[in-house]
Order: C-alpha cells, then structure tokens, then sequence
C-alpha cells in the first residue's frame, strides 16, 4: 500500500472540515464536572461557554488551537471565514474570564493536560499573524494567570511526575506549557516548568520500552519525557542524557512500529492513532535537538527512520467518519506535521 502524502498542505482542508464540525458540535459532550448537589445541573455550554463542543473539554480546547493554526497555514475564504468566526464567537473576553473562573474553583479539573492546551492556545493567539485571531489575546490574560498559578501550585506540592501515557501525563503537560510560556513571555513559568522536569526526570536512564506501550495510551511517556527534556537541557547534555535514557531503543524495538486498532468504534482503543501520530511529533523534535550543533546520537537515525510510517498510520482516521477518533486526532496529526515539516510548533 503506497504511503499517503504526508505534507500539511495536502490535509489543510480536511482538517478544517474536521475542526469546523467540532468547534461546532454540541452533543455528545463528556462533561467531567463534580456535581456539587441536587441543583448543580448546568449544561456545559453554561459550565463552558469557550469550550462546550468536540465531547469533552480538553478536545475542545485543542481543537480550537488547530483551528487557529489552520487559519495562520491559510485555507480556501469559505472555511477561513467560517473558522474565524466561531473562534471570536467561542473565545470572547467574557467566555474566557468564566473558564478562569471554573479553573480556579476546581484546581484539579483537567490537570496538566487540559490546561497545557489552553496554554497553547492562548500562545497560538498572542502569536497569530491573523489579525482577527490576535485581537482575542487581551481576553485570555485571566485563563492565562490562573494556569500560571495552577502550575506552579502543582509542581511545588508533586514530589512525582505521572508516567502513564494518557492525560495526567506529567511530561507532556510540562513540554506545551513551556512552550506557551516562552512565547507568552512568562519568565517565571518557563524557570517552574525546567525546575520540574530536572527534579523529575533529569536522573532518568535506560526508560523501558518495552513496557509501552499499553492498550489505551495515545502517548509515548518515553518520548515524551525525551521531548520534554530536549527543550530543557543544553544541546551536548541533552545528547549525553538521551544516550542513557534511550538506551533500550534498538532496530526492532516496538517504539518504532504502528501500533494495531482492531475496533475504529472503540473510544479507549482508537486511542492508539494518537499514540503513533504523537510519537511522530516527539521523535521528529528528538532527533532535531539530538542533532544540534552537528552532534548526534546513533538513535537518532532509528528513530527518523520511523517517523512518516507512524504519521502515516493514523492520518486516515483523524479525517473519517468514527467520532470517536475524529474529535480529537487531527490536532496532534498537525502537531507531528509541523515538525517533521520544520514549521513552528
């Protein structure tokens, strides 16, 4: 079977289709509020006025993020127009001031995952080219803020990361909080977020492969703690430590091979999309830091070696027509995109 054309611009459209329907879509909507009594019965669109589509919060979050990507890679006037406005709609000052609100009332709901996209986008807004999309940034200060203080409240008191490859991911959070905070300009939360990931994982060595991958992850926690650490230590440290870290990388290793989703229908096992699409973008940004300054490390050539045929993997379902993969996949099938394209993350 020929390989499909991996390049973004050859998705564009198909992706804006996938992120219009969700930004959009209302029902079905996994809410995970903690109801609070007999009256606390609100709908989410009462909960969330930014992001009540697209099943549950977090899905909702990023794909309002790839929708905001989407615009600034530019598509056809009908969907750019379309996107445009259900962004100024959905992100108002007044919408995201009340998200804040329910942020810091339930400082555990959606942690890290959930606030590491909402990061992301504020970041992605403040840093549009799109004139339209870079007018909303003043209205995500409170969002901002509150993740900010959500963050650092969260690594004083861990004393361990979450190694599981699923949303309380702790690396995975902390990479796209970093990033956010670099270009939002939040000094302090980019120091927060490397003091964490040196407390956390800058001991690690020969992380066990092996063991991933389990049958709903949609991370790799060894990639993605790699992923995390290359944007926190310096080149030549970082090629020392991925040397150990990634030791049990090998030819055959299962890291490298797609995974196997025998049921499209099942919410938990089409999880494994995402897992290959994600791995593509962490191993992308690996072997990039890995080859800095013309150094490298021989696993980085393994692992460039793997990244289209995981990308590769689970584009088709990220566009199909089972919503369980649909609400979500495109997001980090652009992701791994943009890296293997060299594009911004």
């Amino acid at each position: 079977m020929d390989r499909p054309d991996l390049r973004r611009a050859a998705w564009a459209e198909r992706f804006a289709r996938v992120a219009l329907d969700n930004t959009t879509r209302e029902y079905p909507y996994a809410a995970h509020h903690a109801t609070t009594g007999p009256d606390d019965r609100a709908l989410p669109v009462e909960l969330h006025p930014a992001f009540a589509t697209s099943y549950d919060w977090h899905s909702s979050v990023h794909m309002h993020w790839l929708a905001a990507r989407l615009l600034a890679h530019g598509l056809p006037t009908e969907q750019q127009t379309a996107l445009t406005a259900v962004l100024q709609d959905h992100l108002r000052a007044d919408h995201l001031a009340k998200e804040a609100a329910y942020l810091r009332a339930a400082p555990h709901f959606e942690r890290p995952y959930g606030w590491a996209w909402l990061l992301r986008l504020a970041a992605e807004v403040s840093a549009s080219e799109v004139p339209e999309l870079r007018a909303l940034a003043p209205g995500f200060a409170p969002v901002v803020d509150a993740i900010a203080d959500l963050v650092t409240d969260w690594t004083a008191a861990a004393a361990h990361p979450v190694r599981h490859g699923v949303h309380s991911n702790s690396a995975f959070g902390l990479l796209l909080v970093h990033e956010a905070a670099r270009v939002l300009g939040r000094d302090p939360l980019v120091a927060t977020v490397e003091g964490a990931a040196h407390e956390w994982f800058a001991a690690d060595a020969g992380w066990p492969f092996g063991w991933e991958r389990s049958g709903h992850d949609f991370l790799s926690a060894g990639l993605a703690e790699a992923d995390l650490m290359a944007v926190v230590l310096p080149p030549t440290e970082y090629r020392d430590w991925a040397a150990r870290f990634l030791s049990d990388v090998g030819p055959d290793a299962e890291v490298l091979r797609p995974t196997v989703v025998r049921d499209p229908s099942d919410a938990q096992q089409v999880h494994l999309y995402g897992l290959d699409l994600s791995r593509a973008g962490s191993a992308t940004r690996i072997v990039a830091a890995l080859r800095t300054d013309g150094g490298d490390v021989p696993v980085a050539g393994l692992l460039d070696a793997a990244v289209d045929e995981l990308l590769a993997s689970g584009l088709e379902a990220a566009v199909g027509e089972e919503y369980y993969s649909t609400h979500w996949l495109a997001s980090f099938a652009w992701d791994a995109m943009e890296a293997r394209e060299g594009a911004a993350r």
